[in-house]
């Protein structure tokens, strides 16, 4: 009940007595003494109410601070995830619990594709994020996340943007290797790595300048009968639905990679590891900064991370490098080192 209303049904319900009771008294101070309580009263009243006012304040969203995750994580087996999802995704009701019988999904790709091609995969499905990356052969590269409300447009335009972003890391790798002086086996092995990081950050600038096959995801929201159709188109890996899901800025999607076919592992990279002679003790591991972040930052607030660079490491055979869609279980003949995950 409003403040206003209850001071009106205390008026209602104390005037008209007290005005009787005024009216049947005789002598001036008898009224005085009356009206006196009467505004005690009324005071008393309209104290009451304001504090009752202030304490019916609104409840505040209760799921501030909650983090909602659709995906998969590193040591997940992708097998199990897929089985998953497709079971999620026909369990579903005909109406879902969001607005207009709508719900959000991850729907991952089974290869890198275009931005021309998320048209025939997407186009009749509202889209609100797509996730890519570009696959150097035998590279960890940077995960970007790229709004796009219009497919394939916004796309190509967000690929321009981190496409600009990185031609700024890769001039700025090149200037951090260039201001390395000495030529001891420290000193090398960090030109090196920031020579590497510079090159992998001009590939990436390249393919996305160029439109690449990189999106390998995309966060949608459709009716489960759409979300359905989408699931049986042939680049479609799987379509994981996520009614439990109300707002985008709460919720980290990691869908796997397309090279990820076992279990969930950073992709091997291959990068230059410098040798030291034999007659020379390994210098400490160095580990090269990252360049400071630009502006213009295409991607949303996390989880778009880039990969470190890899740190030197003891004198081993060169892997042969894997293809783009080789899975990185099967790229080198050990298990990669520890790595962040893409």
């Amino acid at each position: 009940m409003r403040a206003g209303n209850l001071l009106r049904q205390l008026d209602q319900r104390l005037l008209p007595p007290l005005t009787r009771a005024v009216a049947r008294l005789g002598d001036r101070s008898a009224r005085s003494g009356v009206l006196s309580w009467a505004a005690v009263l009324s005071a008393a009243a309209v104290l009451g109410t304001a504090v009752w006012a202030v304490d019916d304040t609104p409840v505040g969203d209760r799921t501030v601070g909650e983090v909602t995750r659709v995906g998969v994580v590193d040591g997940d087996s992708v097998p199990a995830y897929l089985r998953s999802a497709a079971a999620d995704l026909a369990a579903l009701p005909a109406s879902a619990p969001a607005a207009e019988g709508t719900t959000y999904a991850l729907v991952t790709l089974d290869a890198y594709l275009p931005p021309q091609r998320l048209a025939t995969v997407l186009g009749d499905v509202g889209v609100s994020t797509v996730f890519g990356r570009v696959p150097l052969p035998g590279r960890q590269t940077e995960i970007v996340k790229i709004p796009a409300l219009r497919v394939p447009d916004d796309v190509v335009a967000g690929m321009r943007e981190v496409a600009a972003r990185k031609e700024t890391e890769a001039a700025d790798y090149r200037a951090r290797a260039a201001a390395v002086d000495g030529d001891g086996v420290g000193e090398r092995e960090l030109r090196e790595q920031y020579t590497s990081g510079a090159d992998v950050a001009a590939a990436e600038a390249a393919g996305y300048r160029a439109g690449c096959a990189c999106v390998y995801a995309a966060v949608v929201r459709a009716t489960p009968v759409a979300l359905r159709g989408v699931a049986t188109r042939p680049d479609v890996r799987a379509v994981d639905p996520a009614p439990e899901v109300y707002r985008l800025d709460r919720t980290v999607f990691t869908p796997p990679l397309p090279e990820q076919r076992d279990v969930v592992r950073p992709p091997a990279d291959t990068g230059p590891s410098p040798t030291p002679t034999r007659s020379e003790r390994p210098a400490p591991l160095i580990s090269a900064p990252a360049p400071s972040p630009s502006v213009g930052e295409s991607s949303e607030p996390a989880p778009a991370v880039t990969t470190p660079l890899p740190e030197p490491s003891e004198p081993e055979p060169e892997p042969t490098p894997p293809s783009a869609t080789t899975s990185p279980d099967a790229a080198v003949a050990e298990p990669p080192s520890p790595s962040p995950s893409s």
